[in-house]
């Protein structure tokens, strides 16, 4: 397949093979009767969610999860039937369109029930009950509200408890006290829910931290998230290690321009850089509105297998990068990936932007068009311009 369904330099590439071997080490390490969901929210971490959802039903995952009912809709509309799981809010008045579309929405309190209660179902509408064991962000927090909220549930026959799930603050931390409070809540708080409501539901309380450090646990399926895409949830599970991951995404452009300045010349906005000797300045693509934010200056590259540091600030569209030597136009440049020995992976970004892997892939813009390999060959691109 040809790039040349895109007419700029800068592109991503997104190792579907990756995604898929991730899967499939973490599936080693489970229970064989415990499944796995696809955590493709946000256009897959910025890796592309429909290339990558289908890749990972591919390799086994049983079920998808997203943030938005927007994102589930739109693969629905992309032809894929698996199950899916809204995991963030849905309007109430929405609910008709997701059991339409036989999507799974989040559920965390009783108003919300009563409002979406008053709408006219033709399907029944799939619901997973979130339990709020220490999280702090959506769920129910006490037996109260989960008598409450279950009692309503049950008065209407449209809607269908399918599971409840949890989300671990700190599964990815050395330490272990919050993470066995929130456990404690969990099992208090689902003990009552078995001995109020004996109907089976499954259950998912592992995200990809926990799935991969405590696989033993007594989950119907995990949710693999960022490790899915080949990157450990914190620095203490990476050294740790307790599965081998692939990095999936990479970031790629080329010099477009070179040319060799005299001491003292400036580069960029603000003249922040100057010439210390005669140097060579190689100019690429990209800049912060494709996500390479201003904050990136001094960041290295690789050309030629070697790193070349940022110099002046980032632009737009284009940035400037210290060369040790002439290169020609159109010589590769590697933003996020490997050339030769060397390697700039994702976290080394987030180090030098003081956060986290997670964020690197999701701000790379749509501007910048995704290819998508598997076994090496381009499948298929994805240019939302």
């Amino acid at each position: 397949m040809s790039l040349d369904t895109f007419y700029r330099d800068s592109f991503v590439e997104v190792d579907l093979s990756a995604i898929q071997y991730n899967i499939h080490q973490l599936q080693q390490r489970l229970d064989q009767k415990t499944g796995v969901y696809a955590v493709v929210k946000a256009d897959a971490y910025g890796h592309g969610d429909i290339q990558v959802a289908h890749a990972a039903l591919e390799a086994g995952a049983g079920g998808l999860a997203v943030a938005l009912l927007d994102e589930a809709i739109k693969l629905r509309h992309a032809g894929i039937d698996a199950p899916i799981l809204v995991m963030g809010w849905t309007r109430p008045k929405d609910a008709v369109v997701a059991a339409e579309h036989e999507i799974a929405v989040t559920v965390f309190q009783e108003e919300w029930l009563k409002e979406a209660g008053l709408l006219s179902f033709s399907k029944s509408l799939k619901i997973h009950l979130k339990l709020d064991t220490g999280m702090g962000r959506i769920g129910i927090r006490s037996v109260a509200e989960m008598e409450r909220t279950l009692s309503y549930m049950r008065e209407k026959n449209f809607f269908s408890l399918e599971a409840l799930f949890t989300h671990f603050a700190t599964a990815d931390e050395e330490g272990l006290d919050y993470f066995a409070t929130q456990e404690k809540r969990w099992n208090e708080l689902f003990s009552h829910f078995k001995r109020i409501w004996p109907e089976n539901v499954e259950v998912h309380t592992s995200n990809s931290a926990a799935s991969m450090r405590y696989p033993g646990r007594l989950d119907h399926y995990v949710r693999f998230g960022i490790s899915m895409y080949g990157l450990y949830p914190s620095s203490v599970v990476k050294k740790e290690r307790p599965i081998d991951l692939q990095p999936a995404f990479s970031l790629h452009s080329q010099l477009i321009h070179v040319k060799r300045l005299e001491p003292g010349e400036s580069i960029s906005y603000g003249a922040t850089y100057r010439t210390g000797e005669y140097e060579w300045i190689g100019t690429i693509p990209l800049g912060y509105a494709d996500g390479w934010i201003r904050r990136l200056q001094g960041m290295d590259v690789l050309v030629d297998g070697k790193r070349q540091p940022i110099v002046g600030r980032i632009c737009m569209d284009q940035f400037m990068i210290r060369l040790d030597q002439e290169y020609p136009i159109g010589t590769k440049v590697t933003l996020i990936g490997k050339q030769g020995e060397q390697e700039i992976s994702a976290d080394e970004v987030a180090d030098q932007l003081e956060t986290i892997n997670y964020e690197i892939p999701c701000m790379i813009s749509n501007r910048v068009p995704r290819v998508f390999l598997k076994d090496g060959k381009t499948i298929d691109i994805k240019n939302s311009l």
